[in-house]
């Protein structure tokens, strides 16, 4: 036998040049989309390029794209049971401002307003089931609700918002009730308050409070009032960003931009605590740390033929001001959610139900 050569061995050096290279061919040819977590509606764009949906593509008729969503259950709890909404208002806020919002979270679970109405467009969120079968409960009810004057400032971030409901639910005089079973709880600021990623990539958000910090573990939302910092984002239709020249924002039905505003936002993060209360039940993707839940493929619908910056068919009332559902004594423009039996974006004020 003749002698055999010495295997060879790359050095370091070339092992990581052959390495980059791989990553640059694999990145070559993966198409890139620009997606963002907690996105807000309509999305921020530094220049006037239009991107596609990340989700939807360029399909106009967002509602009827059911081929695109794979929404799926992971087995976690839902709220089944009685919801009872407790409300801390963080900041500085008017009497007429909390009536409008207590007004729509009233108007959640009520039977006499007239169609289209709030309490029909929760029925789709009803629809959603744990593994038992049994739906997402039918009663949602105002609980208690606490003032808090800038206990942690007027610049907050997302852990600090949990320290915020620790304080209310520990207060020495009249604190809120502590509800792990049924309790959502809300946090709204009022515009004087800065969140982190407000406006740039959130209007609200929901997640559950950490034992470490909270004691317990309690699911909650926080909603901004946008009417200072960023309306032509968070309470568009009733404000517009500059970057869509041309269009016109749309009348208030209760003449507050940034509560009206707040409204649609609101109902967003209380249908997706209740159908998926601990990021573990019913979202679509693999990440459970950016879920797209059933109020974000909706996000900018309203009304039939909504999608892009076109909100939709709407109603609009002898004042001139535009709405879609009927509450209690008020009306409200709330988006529309994602219906897991018809398979695509639904309303109360739908033209073709």
């Amino acid at each position: 036998m003749g002698k055999q050569k010495p295997l060879f061995f790359p050095s370091l050096s070339v092992w990581l040049e052959m390495i980059s290279l791989l990553m640059l061919l694999v990145l070559a040819s993966v198409p890139v989309i620009r997606v963002q977590a907690w996105r807000p509606w309509p999305r921020l764009f530094n220049d006037s390029t239009s991107y596609p949906d990340p989700v939807f593509g360029s399909s106009k008729r967002y509602e009827g794209s059911s081929e695109f969503v794979h929404l799926q259950y992971h087995m976690g709890p839902v709220l089944t049971s009685n919801i009872t909404i407790h409300t801390i208002w963080y900041g500085s806020w008017q009497p007429s401002q909390k009536r409008i919002i207590k007004g729509f979270l009233r108007s959640i679970s009520s039977r006499d307003a007239q169609s289209p109405s709030v309490s029909e467009w929760w029925s789709t969120v009803q629809l959603y089931t744990d593994q038992t079968g049994s739906n997402i409960s039918s009663n949602v009810l105002l609980g208690s609700e606490k003032n808090d004057r800038y206990s942690h400032g007027k610049s907050l971030t997302r852990l600090s918002i949990q320290s915020v409901i620790k304080g209310a639910i520990t207060a020495s005089t009249r604190p809120l009730p502590i509800d792990s079973r049924n309790g959502l709880y809300l946090v709204l600021t009022s515009p004087d308050v800065h969140m982190q990623d407000f406006c740039g990539q959130v209007c609200g958000f929901h997640y559950f409070t950490f034992p470490s910090i909270v004691g317990t573990t309690l699911p909650y939302a926080w909603v901004g009032n946008s009417a200072a910092q960023c309306p032509g984002v968070c309470a568009y239709p009733f404000a517009v960003p500059p970057y869509i020249p041309g269009l016109k924002p749309l009348n208030p039905p209760n003449g507050d931009a940034g509560v009206d505003g707040m409204i649609s936002v609101i109902a967003h993060e209380i249908a997706e605590l209740s159908t998926n209360p601990l990021v573990n039940a019913w979202y679509a993707g693999q990440d459970p740390s950016f879920p797209t839940e059933i109020a974000d493929l909706c996000e900018g619908i309203y009304g039939t033929g909504g999608g892009g910056s076109y909100t939709g068919q709407l109603s609009v009332d002898k004042t001139g001001a535009t709405y879609n559902m009927n509450g209690g004594r008020r009306r409200f423009l709330v988006q529309w959610v994602w219906n897991p039996v018809l398979n695509y974006c639904f309303g109360p004020n739908a033209l073709d139900k």
